[in-house]
């Protein structure tokens, strides 16, 4: 039974992962007009879940982060309601989060759920030094360097543009082919990049609360996982797709292209790497990184998602440490 109800914890932690962050993507697709609502989170939904099966073999390091290994005593880890606790925690916040259309990392959701799962089982046993340097360091510098590398990559691309004659016309062309099909083509493609960058960063880290006790098959886990994010995404992502594509800044077709190559990037090259970067902090710095540089950035919605940010941690692991404590009563 206890089993089962681990099962359904990482699948709610699934969910509410897909709610939140599928259309996270796709989000420049949609804000700058290039497609509609319908056919944007449909492209979130295949690259995301192309990504999360690609997870079963590019991304088992970051299985082994989630589990909890290195944080706490190893038996600790086999207990199933060590794992209940994070999943749970992780996903109540995630999950409320998206109701109101705040865009959170559930990256720092389950850390938090992880700390304060964690110090509520071992106290001053817990791995506070690994905390920072394996998870919180990777998610504070992750945004700040997408800010600054996107920003640095438009005023880059514009440059370029402005030397090149042929795309300085009212019909802009580029070795004899229309710009802008060129453009939309290649902003698709980095749309589906950072989709399946997600889907590549974000499944092992759910399932590796399903492994630690060696009762579910890592491929068989991140199928299940891949597929309920992509549920997630399908029925509950309408809000968080508004905040991230209408309200952080107003944006073109290149400038969103720009965003997702950053953002791709960056999450893709820390998934290989094992580093659990947020990819929501990546592409919401992008989104900065271009606002800023365009001057339409939303600074009162910024300050709004920030400070979403700085509450995730805190309340992740105040209802883990609850649930936790809960179930070792019960």
């Amino acid at each position: 039974m206890i089993l089962i109800f681990l099962f359904i914890a990482a699948i709610f932690l699934a969910y509410s992962n897909g709610a939140n962050d599928n259309f996270k993507g796709v989000a420049t697709l949609f804000g700058s007009g290039t497609t509609n609502y319908k056919k944007a989170i449909n492209w979130a939904t295949i690259t995301t879940f192309s990504g999360a099966v690609a997870a079963i073999f590019l991304a088992k390091e970051l299985v082994k982060n989630f589990s909890g290994k290195g944080l706490v005593p190893n038996e600790l880890i086999q207990t199933p309601t060590f794992a209940i606790a994070i999943a749970l925690g992780a996903a109540i916040t995630v999950f409320s989060a998206t109701k109101i259309g705040m865009p959170i990392s559930t990256t720092h959701s389950l850390v938090g759920a992880l700390f304060g799962a964690g110090v509520m089982a071992v106290g001053s046993q817990f791995n506070f030094s690994r905390l920072g340097n394996t998870f919180l360091i990777p998610l504070i510098v992750s945004p700040l360097m997408a800010a600054v590398l996107s920003l640095i990559a438009y005023l880059l691309f514009k440059f370029i543009r402005k030397q090149i004659p042929s795309l300085n016309t009212t019909n802009p062309t580029l070795l004899g082919i229309s710009s802008p099909k060129v453009l939309d083509s290649l902003h698709y493609l980095s749309s589906g990049v950072v989709s399946f960058a997600r889907g590549l960063n974000d499944t092992p880290k759910i399932v590796g609360l399903l492994i630690i006790i060696n009762a579910f098959d890592i491929k068989w886990s991140m199928l299940s996982v891949a597929i309920i994010m992509a549920l997630g995404g399908l029925l509950n992502a309408k809000k968080v797709g508004e905040t991230m594509s209408k309200k952080i800044t107003k944006m073109n077709s290149g400038q969103g292209f720009t965003a997702n190559m950053i953002t791709g990037l960056l999450v893709t090259t820390a998934s290989i790497h094992g580093l659990p970067v947020s990819t929501t902090h990546v592409s919401v710095g992008s989104l900065f990184g271009i606002g800023t540089v365009t001057k339409k950035a939303d600074y009162k919605v910024i300050g709004k998602i920030i400070l979403s940010w700085i509450l995730t941690l805190p309340i992740a692991a105040i209802i883990s440490a609850l649930i936790f404590k809960l179930l070792e009563v019960i």
